[in-house]
């Protein structure tokens, strides 16, 4: 057996040995045989070394990995991103004194040798053997070119990474092989602006521009003779030499450098004296990359296009396809958003919602039409620290939101109203709408099993106020968020033609399930839905009844080698999802809320606008979802653990003693609509005359005095949802409802939906 050092390597005669097995390897790859197991010089195993000849012909070059750049809608760059921090340059764009610094200093005879430098290997032996270690190595530029293409096709693979760098004797064969095909295949001018390409120079910088730029804040071409040292000296140990972390070492390492560039003749013994002088001069430039970076609060949306890119088809058959693709970078990503709008938007929620306050807010803003996503924020930063969170409070669980989105309260109620119109009931529909009922004994479903009312007692619900008992027609109950009125119409055309109404309108729950045919989700918005979910719904109502899918990517170019290609985006799908009259009644009815209902802090001056209301159980969730023809909103405000009751509580600097939907999310709603509508045409909408009802006699006892106790908690603002409900109504007559029964619920770091009876719409 071999003697090994005390520190468990081998003894200097040991390493030579070694060396000289890999100057024997290098000779006999040249001549192109077959190579034995050299076991008497631990060189490698019986079976570890393929054969020469029995390796792939064609070393494959990955492209390499580039910065991403993520545009707004005008060509404003709101981020940069990137697997590798790395802009391809032309060697024509590289200093002449950056060229010749790396040449000196990796290898002197890059000019003069082919893959293999045989003499420099016997220069390094002797040197080592001096040395009594291994001080010195053999490789040429051409064959460390190689390597580095193994690295860069690893990825972030630590695994891949750790093979492409192993130092066994088989890695070496291939390097050795491919070295002497890219020496046949290219020049060396080539082989060098590759290198200069794909070499990583540390602080995340890989390639001499974006090294340039990180330690000197200036391009490749522009780099002086002591700063192109400084990288060239760099790359042996991007660690060791760091000149931000370890100036003494890096001078060092510098003034190496210009030694050996003096040596070889590359410039005088003069110039690298007085270039040795001359401090480091670094103008650190700090890495920014990543979403968190984002401009004008756009974080949450740079991170939502990142989700987009990684989970649609079109940009890959396969999770793993489009993951490499991204990776990959050198993308120039074009969004939809609106700088004014995305500004307004931040800007909004800024001033009504503190950051460190104990609730959040979001907002999306959408153009009815076409989909675009044109603004997106929240209250608190995107971040890792004290009142900051990576969750975006406006999307589904999939593209990076809640768990299961929040609650909406009345807000759902225009969908009721609209299936209600699409089913042929008149735009003046009256029912008794007492102040409390229970829940009718069935409601019918899409299924052949109607829901039932089982609770013991019957599950009941009641109005915000004990002052709002009907007999109401279809526009006061809107305007005052009558929840009685909403469960009455559900009983009378059932649950289907709902559910029909929010597929046609994207409504899903922010976990991606459809929403329950349960009554309370089915009218007053008990399940969690996503403010981007709710503002591309009501944009339907916009646009006269034309759903369009939320989109948020306009075009894509690649960049690889140096050529521009085009890549498919996704596209908005626009489709029919009531007709125009319909969308005309419920924009009518909407604007009532804002002109003299619960929204009337929301309400825009100037031009058409309309919108609801929603508050929720114990008032953990405040909502304000609005549009005019050309521009829709939502508005959340609430507490993301759903822990949170906004009753006597500080938001924005301002004290409520009880938040509703209209006095904390509407007035953001307004400023963000204000602001991204300023200088737009102000459209009006296609309103359409309602007729109050002919005067009858109602129907059984139209005051529903009964002795039904629904404790649920309904909470809304001036009359809107009980958030939490407890029962449904029956057409009048005396009731006799039992307490609510809540169900339980799942904890989580959101809204938790209800794993009760489903009767009873309980919420976590």
């Amino acid at each position: 057996m071999p003697k090994k050092r005390s520190g468990g390597g081998l003894s200097p005669t040991q390493q030579a040995a070694k060396f000289l097995g890999v100057s024997v390897l290098a000779g006999a790859v040249l001549a192109g045989i077959a190579l034995p197991a050299f076991g008497a010089l631990g060189l490698a195993a019986k079976g570890s070394v393929e054969s020469f000849d029995e390796l792939p012909a064609n070393l494959k070059t990955p492209p390499l990995s580039q910065r991403t750049t993520i545009l707004d809608s005008e060509g404003g760059q709101i981020a940069t991103v990137y697997s590798r921090d790395r802009t391809v340059v032309d060697l024509k764009n590289v200093s002449p004194y950056m060229q010749k610094a790396i040449v000196a200093i990796e290898d002197s005879r890059f000019y003069e040798h082919g893959a293999v430098d045989l003499k420099g290997v016997l220069r390094a032996l002797n040197k080592n053997v001096q040395s009594s270690g291994v001080s010195q190595g053999a490789s040429t530029l051409t064959q460390q070119l190689v390597k580095n293409v193994a690295v860069e096709e690893a990825g972030d693979d630590p695994t891949k990474v750790a093979q492409a760098t192993q130092q066994t004797i088989g890695r070496k064969i291939k390097e050795l092989k491919y070295a002497i095909q890219l020496e046949e295949e290219l020049s060396k001018k080539k082989i060098l602006e590759n290198y200069l390409n794909i070499t990583f120079f540390g602080q995340q910088a890989y390639g001499v521009e974006a090294a340039s730029q990180r330690y000197f804040s200036t391009h490749a071409k522009s780099l002086t003779l002591p700063q192109a040292a400084l990288l060239a000296g760099i790359v042996q140990s991007p660690s060791r030499y760091d000149p931000i972390n370890d100036e003494a070492e890096a001078t060092k390492r510098r003034n190496t450098v210009l030694k050996r560039m003096a040596e070889v003749g590359d410039i005088s013994d003069a110039e690298a004296a007085t270039a040795q002088k001359a401090p480091l001069g670094l103008k650190v430039k700090k890495p920014k990359n990543g979403c968190i970076t984002a401009v004008q609060g756009a974080s949450f949306f740079c991170k939502y296009v990142e989700r987009v890119f990684l989970s649609d088809p079109v940009f890959g058959k396969s999770k793993e396809e489009r993951a490499k693709v991204w990776n990959q970078g050198g993308l120039t990503i074009r969004t939809t958003l609106e700088p004014q709008a995305q500004k307004s938007v931040q800007s909004s929620l800024k001033d009504h919602v503190y950051k460190s306050d104990k609730v959040a807010g979001a907002a999306t803003l959408v153009e009815p039409g076409t989909g675009k996503i044109l603004g997106m924020g929240q209250s608190k930063p995107y971040g890792y620290g004290k009142n900051e969170t990576e969750y975006n409070y406006s999307v589904n669980a999939s593209m990076g939101g809640s768990n299961f989105g929040f609650p909406t309260g009345s807000t759902f109620k225009p969908f009721v109203a609209a299936a209600a119109l699409e089913e042929g009931r008149p735009a003046n529909q009256q029912y008794s709408a007492p102040y409390q009922m229970p829940y009718p004994d069935t409601v019918q479903t899409c299924s052949s099993k109607p829901w039932t009312n089982d609770g013991r007692p019957k599950y009941t619900l009641e109005n915000e106020s004990a002052s709002e008992k009907g007999p109401y027609q279809l526009q006061k109950a809107m305007e005052l968020s009558v929840n009685t009125y909403f469960v009455q119409m559900l009983a009378d055309i059932g649950m289907c033609p709902v559910v029909k109404m929010t597929d046609k309108l994207g409504v899903i729950q922010g976990n991606g399930t459809k929403v329950p045919e349960v009554p309370s989700s089915m009218t007053l918005g008990s399940t969690g839905l996503s403010p981007l979910t709710m503002a591309s719904a009501y944009a339907a109502f916009a646009s006269r009844g034309m759903y369009c899918t939320p989109v948020a990517i306009e075009s894509i170019t690649q960049t690889v080698g140096g050529t521009k290609k085009s890549l498919e985006v996704p596209k908005s799908t626009c489709s029919r999802a009531m007709s125009e009259k319909t969308a005309d009644t419920v924009n009518t009815l909407l604007s009532g809320v804002v002109d003299s209902g619960t929204g009337k802090q929301a309400g825009l001056s100037g031009r058409d606008n309309a919108g609801k209301t929603g508050t929720t159980d114990s008032r953990k969730n405040a909502w304000f979802v609005g549009y005019t023809p050309n521009l829709s909103g939502a508005v959340w405000v609430g507490s993301a653990t759903q822990k949170v009751e906004m009753t006597n509580i500080r938001i924005g600097g301002v004290w409520h003693p009880e938040v509703y939907g209209g006095d904390t999310p509407g007035p953001i709603w307004r400023d963000a609509m204000t602001g991204a509508l300023e200088g737009k045409e102000a459209t009006p909408f296609n309103k359409v005359f309602i007729p109050k009802p002919p005067e009858k006699k109602d129907r059984g006892d139209n005051n529903g005095n009964g002795n039904g106790n629904g404790n649920g908690d309904n909470n809304d603002d001036n009359g809107d949802d009980a958030g939490f409900l407890s029962g449904l109504l029956t057409n009048g007559g005396n009731t006799n409802g039992g307490n609510a029964n809540r169900g339980n619920t799942n904890g989580g770091f959101f809204q938790g939906q209800s794993n009760g009876n489903d009767n009873s719409g309980g919420r976590g």
